[in-house]
């Protein structure tokens, strides 16, 4: 055999016992615990949100109000402290539609300071409030008031009514006063049902809102040393706020 191919032989099992060599590992070791995705947290709301006042890219503080374990150990402890954004505000309108509210979650802090970053979504609103959750669309929205709007009208009917009675007595034409009286007051309803916007989209402080995972939360041992590190006590605020729009027709729109 020539040196040629002696050296072409030598070559090939060179590569043959190289392929055959264990592929370096260039995962990360693995964590010692982990948040799996679509993990659900309940989250209490520290500041208030609200249609009215609320702008995209405005922040939003809450805090975790059960603790969330994993392989028996708590990971993430009550009182660590999420971060959110308002992506997007949409008003009442004057005559119809609702007060939407777009929110995100994007970081969580836990009392040691040990901080992860994502993007979660909400699962979950308070069910003590009229405000509705569209699970779809991560969607926020205000009450609906037709009752409240119909009851606006039939209050102002009744009160020019009554002040139709007063007049039409002092003339004799007490059916024809009251008639005229209940027609005004049920324009003048009508003229606040439609120039009032509805009732705003409001989170109250100590709200509860339920926050899911989009990523793996990974954490090392060491990093839930918590030792002396104070966790919040959550304080379960007031609940939602009343809707300005059902509490009467004598205020005026804004």
């Amino acid at each position: 055999m020539s040196l040629k191919y002696s050296f072409a032989t030598l070559l090939i099992a060179a590569g043959v016992i190289l392929a055959q060599e264990p592929a370096a590992n260039t995962a990360g070791p693995a964590a010692d615990y982990v948040i799996a995705p679509g993990t659900r947290i309940p989250l209490g709301l520290i500041n208030s949100v609200s249609t009215k006042n609320a702008a995209a890219g405005d922040r939003v503080y809450l805090e975790t109000v059960f603790p969330i374990l994993n392989n028996g150990r708590i990971v993430i402890p009550p009182g660590s402290w999420v971060s959110g954004t308002v992506t997007e505000v949409k008003r009442p309108g004057r005559v119809k539609g609702r007060g939407e509210l777009y929110l995100r979650f994007d970081s969580l802090t836990l009392p040691n300071g040990v901080t992860r970053d994502f993007r979660a979504r909400v699962a979950g609103i308070d069910g003590r409030g009229g405000e509705e959750f569209d699970k779809t669309e991560g969607k926020i929205r205000s009450e609906g008031n037709k009752a409240g709007d119909a009851r606006t009208v039939a209050e102002t009917a009744g009160v020019g009514a009554s002040v139709g009675l007063i007049a039409g007595s002092t003339t004799n034409h007490l059916a024809m006063g009251g008639g005229i009286g209940a027609a005004a007051g049920a324009t003048a309803g009508l003229m606040y049902v439609l120039l009032s916007r509805g009732p705003d989209a409001v989170l109250a402080k100590g709200s509860t809102i339920e926050m899911v995972t989009d990523r793996p939360l990974q954490f090392e041992k060491k990093e839930l040393d918590f030792g002396t590190a104070q966790s919040a006590n959550f304080s379960d605020g007031p609940g939602p706020l009343p809707s300005k729009r059902n509490s009467g027709w004598a205020r005026w729109p804004y």
